[in-house]
């Protein structure tokens, strides 16, 4: 082969060799630049992702002072007529039939003095199969903000009982989209603490900074989670039960506004001044029982156009089930066999509340 014919097949073969892979293919970088890309993205997480995910463990609103003043007093003689009554059976699927109000005047369940307001399950035998005569009323008046001070004497307790006082929009079709607060709630003897929850649809978590005294039970709001818990917190054993009432009972307070809804426990003995002296201002009174952040939780698009609702269901989802009932609680028989047949066993049952006061302030 001549150098001319060497030279024409040299070119030949190159024409024909399949191109370089570009710098940017994988297949293509060595041990060095795997080193440095790994590297980089470590460098990366560590001072963008990190932080901004420490920035929002670490972000909470500002619960600025409010000018709360007096909006609603429910107290007195008068008490039930801002309520309107519930009737027939319970939701959660308890041994509970709720009266009318003209029954619940009939048989005792409801009166009030210029004193106390009293809310009670039926003390005597039943007939039928319907469920204990109890009570559950709503106030006719709605809420969106606000600071709710319920000063409670006596709160109902025993095997079989699921007693609540709660915030919610109840009519047909609309929970949980407009939300619930659950501002005292404890189910049998009550003796673990009064639990105080939110539910809502999806888009509401408290995996966040909160600042409390009471013990986080679970951070997703979503009803339909946790067999519907919701977001719950649990108080101090003096905020329910025989220990709440031989202390002559408390103050159960919530501040609902855009920043949050807080919640507070004070014992009768540590009411503060402020709320004694009806000028309640929740920026003098430390560190909130139950702390729900806006953080993550819209609170005007999860909560509004409530009422207040006041009831005694009996057994249910959460005081019947053997679980809580049997194990937790160690209480006798099958829940509603206990509740027909031990009428005796419901004198404690019943509320007595010495008022609810409802406040507002602009710009809440």
């Amino acid at each position: 082969m001549t150098e001319k014919e060497y030279d024409k097949a040299l070119e030949a073969h190159k024409s024909s060799s399949p191109p370089s892979a570009p710098a940017w293919d994988p297949r293509e970088w060595g041990w060095l630049r795997w080193v440095i890309i790994l590297l980089g993205v470590g460098i990366f997480a560590t001072t963008i992702v990190v932080p901004l995910k420490v920035i929002r463990m670490t972000k909470y609103p500002s619960y600025s002072r409010l000018g709360y003043s007096l909006t609603d007093a429910y107290e007195g003689e008068g008490f039930f007529e801002l309520f309107n009554y519930g009737n027939g059976t319970e939701e959660t699927h308890g041994f509970t039939n709720y009266v009318t109000k003209e029954g619940a005047k009939w048989s005792n369940l409801t009166y009030a003095t210029s004193d106390q307001a009293i809310v009670r399950v039926l003390s005597k035998d039943i007939t039928g199969t319907a469920g204990r005569p109890t009570v559950k009323i709503l106030s006719k008046q709605r809420y969106t903000h606000g600071l709710f001070i319920f000063d409670i004497r006596h709160v109902p307790y025993g095997c079989g009982t699921w007693p609540a006082i709660w915030l919610s929009d109840t009519d047909q079709g609309v929970w949980p989209e407009h939300g619930e607060i659950d501002v005292i709630e404890a189910v049998n003897q009550g003796d673990r603490g009064a639990q105080f929850t939110l539910h809502t649809t999806d888009g509401c978590n408290m995996s966040v900074k909160r600042k409390q005294t009471g013990k986080t039970l679970s951070y997703d709001c979503l009803n339909s989670t946790n067999y519907n818990m919701g977001c719950a917190v649990r108080g101090a054993p003096n905020s329910y039960g025989e220990k709440l009432n031989s202390n002559g009972g408390g103050v159960y307070a919530v501040e609902w506004r855009t920043a949050g809804i807080r919640l507070w426990f004070f014992p009768r003995d540590q009411i503060p001044a402020n709320i004694e002296f009806g000028k309640p201002d929740p920026s003098e009174w430390g560190i909130a029982t139950a702390d729900f952040p806006s953080t993550r939780c819209d609170i005007n698009s999860h909560f509004k156009n409530h009422r207040i609702i006041i009831n005694i269901s009996l057994c249910g989802d959460w005081a019947g089930a053997p679980p809580v009932y049997t194990k937790e609680y160690s209480c006798p028989m099958k829940c509603a066999e206990y509740v027909g047949s031990t009428p005796e066993a419901f004198e404690d049952a019943y509320w007595a509340i010495n008022s609810i006061k409802v406040y507002t302030a602009p710009n809440s």
